[in-house]
């Protein structure tokens, strides 16, 4: 559904490339394909960054104290747009409009295994760049397809224990590890919630709000609603609130929250701090090039494998007794 979506939209830009070069045509004379046709591209590709700068402007209304040494110099702010521009574009116009991830099991599959859990608006699509940092280093992983598109969060929950019970059935492993991009962790957090963590050595979350976002108030759906910051009675915070009111402390262990202060969407962005968690923080870097940022996918890999040895440590102490 998200990629046709996408796809959808993706046409419509480019009608309006089409329109744009018709009407240079006819009221600006400029009439040779080769002038037009690079003028209506900028002219589209102009508004797709006033889009990016727009979340930016945004987020800075529900700012969060952003550490010192956090704060990069002009520079790295213009690369720091740069980045979450081209993830943006190549998300929206390429990866997740025609998806190609698929699972891939390694021939020696029997550490945990990784479910990728996309987030609000996006589709498995958007873990191309870390399912191929997981194809290098042999770890056997699934993506996930949240449909509906605007459904409430605890209606993917079913989808997850579908994908947890493949998962574990194709890798031969009793137990996985989740990593969830956005609203993708707090599907994982809904899962755990209904059906524990028997199955599940480590959650991993990328820019996950969870204590929400003041932007989501510009979202449609109920995940949308869910994902609202503020007190019950104002429209947002319910949800949220009896989800961790049901989590103890052994289940806040199982969890790694990373997260950037210059998040873009989730604001403000300590929203992404998850008491009880281990918390790892992160400075310029916006919410959609979390799932391909060079550093990002590093701590990512360097989590699964800390879990992954994790996990065959507490399998030879169980052998052994």
């Amino acid at each position: 559904m998200m990629a046709r979506i996408l796809r959808l939209v993706l046409a419509l830009q480019l009608l309006v490339v089409a329109a744009l070069c018709l009407v240079f045509a006819r009221f600006w004379h400029i009439g040779r394909l080769a002038m037009a046709l690079p003028l209506a591209l900028a002219i589209v590709i102009v508004a797709r960054a006033l889009i990016t700068a727009h979340n930016f402007f945004l987020s800075w209304h529900y700012p969060s104290a952003t550490p010192v040494q956090d704060w990069p110099p002009l520079w790295g702010r213009c690369r720091m747009f740069a980045e979450e521009f081209t993830a943006s574009m190549l998300g929206s116009s390429w990866t997740m409009a025609w998806p190609t991830v698929r699972s891939y099991i390694a021939a020696d599959a029997c550490a945990p295994s990784v479910l990728l859990i996309h987030g609000y608006g996006c589709n498995g699509g958007y873990w191309r760049q870390l399912s191929a940092v997981l194809r290098k280093a042999r770890i056997s992983h699934d993506v996930i397809d949240l449909e509906p598109v605007a459904a409430s969060i605890d209606d993917y929950v079913p989808q997850v224990q579908c994908a947890v019970q493949r998962l574990c059935q194709e890798s031969g492993s009793s137990k996985i590890i989740i990593v969830g991009h956005s609203m993708g962790g707090l599907v994982a957090r809904a899962y755990l919630r209904v059906h524990g963590s028997a199955h599940v050595a480590r959650v991993i979350t990328l820019g996950t709000p969870h204590h929400g976002t003041g932007l989501a108030s510009f979202g449609i759906g109920l995940n949308a609603m869910q994902m609202r910051r503020g007190a019950p009675d104002a429209g947002g915070g319910a949800w949220l609130t009896t989800l961790a009111d049901g989590e103890g402390a052994a289940q806040r262990a199982l969890f790694t929250s990373i997260f950037s202060h210059h998040d873009n969407i989730i604001a403000p962005q300590t929203s992404c701090y998850l008491p009880g968690a281990k918390n790892i923080e992160f400075g310029g870097i916006g919410h959609v090039a979390l799932g391909r940022n060079r550093r990002i996918l590093q701590c990512v890999l360097d989590e699964i494998l800390l879990a992954r040895a994790g996990a065959a440590q507490l399998d030879g102490t169980h052998a052994v007794s």
